[in-house]
């Protein structure tokens, strides 16, 4: 039986790009947000080859590469003296097809609330339907459909009923605040604290990459460029227990401590500025006729980009098994289960662990030497970068273990 709507709570990109991909196949959406407008917060900006699969899925790629560009690569430096790269790995300039008539992908960035307003404008105009001021205050379901109760900006109430509601409503996830209880999100809060900004500062006289992270037990940090106009997105490590405007207090010196020049607030222009608590959280990720996806569903620290890869993934994953259902393919209960199993466990074998790996490499050592010594992914790439300057050959690095999973194997036909 095909399927007749699907709710979705949270137009953010993973929910957005659900609406996007579903609509597509024909299977009717309602998108619901609380917010009025969508997020422009600094948040992720680079979108790797997987998501770049989705987002060709979703018939927006184009558009993405056109108003983006595609970074050169990343390094792990030192912060003392000349900012010296201990490691370095170069993106392929990749594209077109393999040689199996494929079709290559390779990283794009651009910044998030962007990507936000692309998916927004191709949802609209597949004809899918966003509810902008839509709160959700309450949810249920039964044998044959699932309901999500709202209120609206003028105090109006409305219950909204679909066969399937998702929850791709962020970190303070209202659906799995209602699922679950308030505080039933398993996993931990990092001790440190973290503080993303937006900004522009001529970086050209330092021979900077696109991006790279700094190995320093204080200053720890990445600078990362996300337009090609000379927008960077910097990210550092900030002590725990501060206030907001303290964090904001400190900011100037901190700039000033890390950033090459020692630049002072007159020398760049500072765009955003967002404090925000580190998670590594993951949570039952179906409930009934409830599905969750993305940061609703699980959370990691940013280093590395894997929530945001994570959170498409699931949304590819999630469209698979719902075309399954509407097209009759694949039994309801078994591929919504399977998902569950699925996604949760890339989460525990891969996101999670690799992702901490990521951020506590930077700041758990006393300095870049006892880092490289200890730390078996800057060892192995600092031996690497020995070996190729030396004129040895070197064997191509393993990519990195795959977020994406195809759901269609599990269909009947």
């Amino acid at each position: 039986m095909p399927l007749t709507k699907v709710l979705i709570v949270g137009a953010g990109p993973s929910g957005l790009l659900l609406a996007l991909l579903l609509s597509g196949a024909g299977i009717p959406v309602e998108l619901i947000e609380q917010a009025r407008a969508l997020d422009t917060n600094p948040r992720a900006s680079h979108y790797t080859a997987e998501s770049c699969f989705e987002f060709d899925r979703a018939g927006v790629l184009d558009v993405i590469e056109s108003e983006g560009f595609f970074p050169d690569g990343v390094s792990w430096r030192r912060l003392d003296g000349e900012r010296e790269r201990l490691c370095e790995i170069r993106n392929p300039n990749a594209g077109g097809k393999r040689e199996n008539g494929e079709k290559e992908y390779r990283m794009v960035c651009l910044p998030l609330h962007r990507l936000g307003k692309i998916l927004e404008k191709a949802v609209l105009e597949r004809g899918a339907v966003i509810r902008y001021g839509w709160k959700v205050v309450g949810v249920g379901q039964d044998e044959g459909k699932a309901w999500v109760d709202v209120e609206k900006d003028d105090g109006e109430k409305e219950r909204v009923e679909g066969e399937y509601v998702v929850g791709c409503d962020g970190a303070n996830s209202t659906v799995r605040r209602k699922l679950y209880g308030d505080d039933h999100f398993p996993g931990f809060t990092w001790e440190k604290q973290i503080v993303a900004t937006n900004m522009y500062y001529d970086f050209s006289p330092y021979d900077y990459d696109d991006s790279q992270f700094f190995v320093h037990p204080e200053h720890w940090h990445m600078v990362a460029k996300i337009q090609a106009d000379g927008l960077y997105r910097v990210t550092y490590g900030e002590q725990s227990g501060l206030t907001y405007d303290e964090l904001k207090a400190r900011q100037p010196e901190k700039f000033r401590a890390f950033l090459p020049g020692n630049p002072t607030p007159d020398q760049y222009k500072l765009v955003n500025f967002s404090p925000y608590k580190v998670h590594q959280r993951c949570v039952k990720m179906r409930e009934g006729r409830f599905l969750l996806a993305a940061d609703a569903a699980h959370l990691c620290n940013p280093w590395g980009g894997l929530g945001l890869t994570g959170g498409i993934a699931d949304v590819g994953s999630l469209y698979d098994s719902f075309v399954g259902i509407h097209t009759g393919r694949v039994d309801a209960d078994e591929i919504l289960s399977k998902y569950d199993e699925v996604r949760r466990g890339i989460w525990r074998d891969i996101i999670n662990p690799m992702s901490i790996d990521n951020m506590s490499r930077l700041f758990k050592y006393d300095g870049p030497e006892e880092a490289i010594e200890k730390d078996p992914f800057l060892k192995m790439m600092v031996e690497r970068e020995v070996a190729r300057k030396e004129g040895k050959v070197l064997e191509d690095l393993p990519g990195p273990p795959p977020l994406r999973h195809d759901m269609t194997q599990y269909f009947k036909n």
